[in-house]
This record gives C-alpha cells, sequence and structure tokens, in this order.
C-alpha cells in the first residue's frame, strides 16, 4: 500500500491540509511567544500585590489578630503564610521562560533577595517570599493561579473553522479534478480504440478550453477512422481482385506445372502481404467486446488447424469467461501459429497454452525452432522488422507480431518473446483479468 495518495485531488487536498495545520501551529507558537510578556506581567503584578498585602497586613495586624487574618486569608483567598525555617525542603524553580521572566519582575517590585518556587516541604502551590524585618515569609498561592485555563470553547471554534476550510478545499479540487477525470477516462478509451462520448465543457477557464481542445481531437480522430475505413475497403477490391484473376489466368494458362506453381506461390505472397497490411491498419474497436471463454477460443483455433492435419498440444484448463474482442484475438493467435510453424521444423513441437495467473491470463503458442535473441525481441516487435538469423517472416511484410503486440494492447495487456526451455521460443499474450471491466 502506497503511503502518499496516487490522485491529484487527494494529493493536492493533503497538502492543503497539511500547509492550513502547520499555519495554524505556527500561529499558536507566535500567540504562545508574544502573550508570555504580558501574562509574565500580570503574574507578576498579582503575586507582588498579594505579598505585599500580606506584608503589610501582617506588621499593622494586632498580634492577638495574627492568627484569625491568617484563617481568613486561607478560607477566603486560599493564601497560606508560613515562616520560613532553616530545614525547610524548597524545589528549584522548573527553568521555563515565563517562570524567569516572572521571578525577575518580582526580585525588581520586592527586593533582589525574592524567592520563588512551586513546591515547598512537599506541598505544591506558588510559593513567594517576602520579608518582615530579619524574618523571610513564605506566601502559597493556589497552583489555579498560576496555571493558564484551556479556551475550550476557542479551541471549538478553530477546531470547526479548519474543518470548514478544509472542506471547502476539498469541494475546490474536486471541482477542478473531476473534469481532469473525465478527460482522463476518455483519453484512456480513444487509446483503446474507442470512440467517447464528448466531455463536459464546463469549470475554469483552462479546464474547459482544454474539454473543447479534446473533443475537438476526438471528433477529428473519428473522422479520420472513417475514412481509413472507406481506404481499406477500397485497397481490398482493387488489390485482391485482380490478383484473384491473375490467379485464375495462371491455372488456365496451361504453362509448365512447375512454372504454374511459382507463379501462384507468389500471388499467394502478395495477397498474404496485403492481408497484413489490412491486419496491421484495422483497428479492434470495430469489433465489440463479447464475453468469451478463452478455452474454448483456442480449442477451436487448435481444432481448425487439426482439420489441416497440423496437430498441436494444447493445454487449455478452464477459466473464468471474459470480455474479449474474439475475432481480433483468433487472429493474434493464428499469426503466433503460422509464424511458428514456419520455424518449429516439425509441427509436432507446437504448443499452445492458457493459464490464469494472479490477475492476469496469458496465451502462449511454443516451438521447437531457433528462437530469437532477447538483445533483438523488443526490437522484432516493431512493424516492417525481420531478423534474418532466426525468426522474421521472410515471406511477409514483417507485421506478424506487430499486429499481435497491437491487439494485445488493445485488451489492455502485452506480448512477451521469452526463450523456450529445451530450446526454441515462448509468444506469450498476457491480458488483465482487472482490466476486463474497463475495457
Amino acid at each position: 500500500m502506497k503511503p502518499w495518495p496516487s490522485t491529484l485531488l487527494w494529493r493536492t487536498f493533503l497538502l492543503v491540509a497539511l500547509l492550513m495545520l502547520l499555519s495554524v501551529l505556527a500561529w499558536f507558537v507566535i500567540y504562545s511567544a508574544y502573550e508570555n510578556v504580558p501574562r509574565a506581567r500580570q503574574l507578576t503584578q498579582l503575586m507582588a500585590s498579594v505579598a505585599n498585602l500580606t506584608r503589610s497586613a501582617l506588621i499593622n495586624a494586632y498580634p492577638e489578630k495574627r492568627h484569625e487574618l491568617l484563617r481568613e486569608l486561607s478560607d477566603r483567598e486560599g493564601i497560606h503564610v508560613y515562616l520560613s525555617e532553616e530545614n525547610e525542603t524548597v524545589a528549584p524553580l522548573p527553568d521555563k521562560p515565563l517562570l524567569a521572566s516572572v521571578l525577575d519582575e518580582l526580585k525588581t517590585q520586592l527586593g533582589p533577595e525574592t524567592r520563588m518556587t512551586l513546591e515547598r516541604d512537599g506541598e505544591r502551590a506558588v510559593f513567594v517570599s517576602f520579608r518582615i524585618d530579619d524574618d523571610e515569609y513564605w506566601v502559597a498561592l493556589p497552583s489555579e493561579r498560576l496555571e493558564r485555563s484551556i479556551p475550550w470553547q476557542w479551541i471549538g471554534w478553530g477546531v470547526a473553522a479548519l474543518l470548514l476550510s478544509l472542506t471547502g478545499a476539498y469541494l475546490i479540487m474536486f471541482r477542478v479534478t473531476r473534469p481532469l477525470k473525465s478527460l482522463s477516462l476518455a483519453a484512456a478509451e480513444i487509446g483503446r480504440g474507442g470512440v467517447p462520448s464528448p466531455v463536459e465543457e464546463s469549470g475554469p477557464v483552462e479546464i474547459a478550453m482544454l474539454a473543447h481542445a479534446f473533443n475537438q481531437m476526438s471528433a477529428d480522430l473519428a473522422r479520420l477512422d472513417s475514412d481509413r475505413a472507406l481506404i481499406l475497403a477500397g485497397i481490398s477490391h482493387d488489390l485482391r481482385t485482380p490478383l484473384a484473376r491473375l490467379r485464375m489466368g495462371i491455372e488456365l494458362s496451361g504453362a509448365d506445372p512447375a512454372m504454374q506453381d511459382g507463379m501462384v506461390a507468389d500471388v499467394e505472397e502478395m495477397d498474404q502481404t496485403i492481408g497484413q497490411f489490412l491486419d496491421f491498419a484495422r483497428e479492434s474497436s470495430g469489433e465489440a467486446l463479447q464475453e468469451t471463454d478463452p478455452g474454448q477460443l483456442l480449442a477451436d483455433i487448435a481444432a481448425q488447424y487439426e482439420r489441416r492435419g497440423i496437430r498441436i498440444a494444447t493445454e487449455l484448463p478452464i477459466v473464468p469467461p471474459l470480455a474479449l474482442r474474439p475475432k481480433a484475438v483468433r487472429r493474434a493467435v493464428a499469426n503466433l501459429i503460422d509464424n511458428a510453424l514456419h520455424y518449429a521444423g516439425s509441427p509436432d513441437a507446437l504448443a499452445l497454452s492458457l493459464r490464469h495467473v494472479r490477475n492476469e491470463i496469458q496465451i502462449d503458442v511454443a516451438d521447437r525452432g531457433p528462437g530469437i535473441p532477447q538483445s533483438e525481441a523488443e526490437r522484432l516487435k516493431l512493424p516492417f522488422t525481420r531478423i534474418d538469423a532466426a525468426r522474421s517472416n521472410t515471406s511477409g511484410a514483417g507485421l506478424g507480431l506487430a499486429i499481435v503486440e497491437r491487439i494485445a494492447h488493445g485488451h489492455g495487456g502485452r506480448l512477451d518473446l521469452l526463450p523456450r526451455e529445451g530450446g526454441g521460443l515462448i509468444a506469450r499474450i498476457t491480458i488483465p483479468v482487472a482490466a476486463q471491466i474497463s475495457l
């Protein structure tokens, strides 16, 4: 599982959310830093006033009234006064900038001998010392006087504002990325040879202009496909019809049988080359997707070759039906078998197999021919490419593997040329099962 989402919507949303959180944290740090000075002054003023008032009250009160005064301060204000003792335990003041500022201010107002602590003899409070003549006293305020109350109401409003901002950011990015997703799906449909419906030309000006340009391009491509279909139909009629007449004339000419066979072979090679050109130029999108049993399709192909006296070893387990273009797949497998027959040496060496591996199906055509160097495998899948030492179709136009690869790509798959154990070649068509829903 990827730690970072792959879609533009969620990447941008998470980035905006991260920036907003960092902005809130930065403002919180700035607020805390600038709050220390006025808060330190406020606390200093409070503790200095308490210490001075307590000192004055103790000095001016009658001795017999001091205990009553101390008890009243404790009951009403939570203030306790202790006489400093030599064996008392005073904890050091925590190293915090706020407390250091408060202590400095207290020494300025109460004198340089003023001390401050948060714990004395195990009691936790805010202790500030003051002196009466030669005696030192501690005035203890409740710790709540020093602690800052959390403004939950403001935090709640801040969280609500943050969530509202994130919701707005998500809606904005969704509005921007939705047309892009539509364009992506439409472009994928064109890549598979289909004609997508026009995408909606709405949204920001730049997105609307992009959608308009894409719709125009899609319409132009559809028109070019239509024109190409007419041209292909004309080529098929204008070239193959004279070839048929020429073959008939050769057979009726009464020429030498050997010469007739040679000329007929030349005519058949020309017809085969024209067929390869047409197959390569023909888009598989002309055929609708159908739910097809791959095993049955391959069994039918093997049976056709067997009727011609060519036995092909098959291994065709039962696999779930897939959305395929049966004629295109049949043409691809037949091209691989014909190519293998030319180089296998013996038809008995041919093998046709089907496998369901994880989320893919694999169609293998294997032979015992001379094979193909792995360094040449990718190059031979290019149109009009041959290799003299191994497996180019010397009697064709060099389009057989290119046709197969185009059909495989039209199903979201690929063509691989792999060495066969014991010698030979495995031509493998791989079609992802998961991609069938989107084809």
